[in-house]
């Protein structure tokens, strides 16, 4: 226990003398805009050492096993080659960046898992989710466009639409609470 303890405190010092990566919201709507389709490992670890951050794709690869970070999902490649390649969501870049100016604050691992992103990924993959069911159904809806049925679809879809986005809205209004209440008992610490 001693040692894990130390080597805590040892992990601690090294991450508080490093500076978190100073992105603007700017610079990361425009990475989400530019790889709306996900980003790739490389595109990820690329971001961060443009600001002159040390970033591996090792590193980043713990912080996914830790559940710190989403998965990527498989898409198939384009032309002759076969496989896959893993892609990363849009808000990677940004998840990231929070987690390193977390650590760069003092917080270990555990307790970023624990008191700020235990619930992120999901709020996240939960919005990438609606956003699927809501343009399948907007396609599907489109091709009836021009009947009476499909106004009132289009209405009842710009409904569910908004429930939609007004529960992402809450559940991370509840999350954000949370973890104020972690930051602020860190602090009292």
């Amino acid at each position: 226990m001693a040692s894990s303890k130390g080597k805590k405190r040892r992990i601690l010092a090294n991450r508080q003398g490093a500076a978190a990566p100073t992105f603007t919201d700017a610079e990361l709507e425009a990475i989400e805009q530019d790889h709306a389709e996900g980003l790739s490992v490389q595109q990820v670890v690329e971001a961060f050492v443009e600001k002159g951050e040390r970033m591996s794709e090792a590193t980043f690869r713990k912080y996914v096993q830790l559940g710190l970070l989403p998965r990527s999902r498989r898409v198939a490649r384009q032309g002759k080659q076969r496989g896959s390649k893993g892609l990363y969501p849009p808000t990677t870049v940004r998840q990231l960046a929070y987690i390193r100016r977390l650590m760069g604050q003092g917080f270990t691992m555990e307790e970023i898992q624990r008191d700020f992103l235990f619930v992120r990924g999901d709020i996240e993959a939960l919005t990438r989710q609606l956003q699927r069911v809501y343009d399948a159904l907007g396609e599907a809806i489109e091709t009836r466009s021009a009947t009476r049925e499909g106004l009132g679809m289009r209405t009842a879809m710009q409904d569910a639409r908004e429930v939609g986005d007004d529960l992402v809205q809450r559940l991370e209004a509840i999350e954000s609470h949370l973890t104020m209440r972690a930051r602020m008992a860190r602090a009292a610490v």
